[in-house]
C-alpha cells in the first residue's frame, strides 16, 4: 500500500485551513532533499507557514510538498519531502498531528510485520 502520511498531511491542513487557522509544517530540516531557508532552520529543524495567503503554488503530493514563499523579501521555491515531515498544526491552538518518522524508511514488508498500528489520535 501506499503511504498514509501524505493523506493525513492533505486532510489535516484542510481541516486546518477550514477552521480559519494557521496551518505550520514542523520538518525535519536534516533530510537530503529538502530545499529550505538555511537562516530560519534551529536545532536541524525548520517550522513552515503554509497559509494560502503566506504562500503560492502549494503542492500536497504523495512524495514532496512544494511551494513558493518569499523569506527576508527573497523569493524561494520549497520543496519538503514528505518523509521529513515531523507534524502538522495550528499555530493558534496547536491542533494537529505528529508523525512516528521512525517507521519512514522502512520497507513495505517491515511495515507489515510490525505488531503495533501506526495510529495517531487527534482531539
Amino acid at each position: 500500500m501506499t503511504s498514509l502520511k501524505p493523506y493525513l498531511l492533505r486532510s489535516i491542513y484542510e481541516w486546518i485551513i477550514d477552521n480559519n487557522m494557521t496551518p505550520h509544517l514542523l520538518v525535519n530540516a536534516n533530510h537530503s532533499e529538502a530545499q529550505l531557508p538555511q537562516a530560519f532552520i534551529e536545532d536541524g529543524k525548520i517550522v513552515l507557514n503554509i497559509r494560502p495567503e503566506a504562500i503560492q503554488e502549494l503542492t500536497l503530493g504523495n512524495e514532496n510538498i512544494v511551494f513558493n514563499a518569499r523569506f527576508s523579501g527573497k523569493p524561494m521555491q520549497v520543496i519538503v519531502p514528505v518523509l521529513a515531515v515531523l507534524a502538522i498544526y495550528a499555530k493558534e491552538n496547536g491542533k494537529g498531528m505528529i508523525f512516528d518518522h521512525e517507521n519512514d524508511d522502512a520497507s513495505p514488508s517491515d511495515q507489515r510485520s510490525q505488531t503495533k498500528p501506526d495510529l495517531h489520535i487527534v482531539k
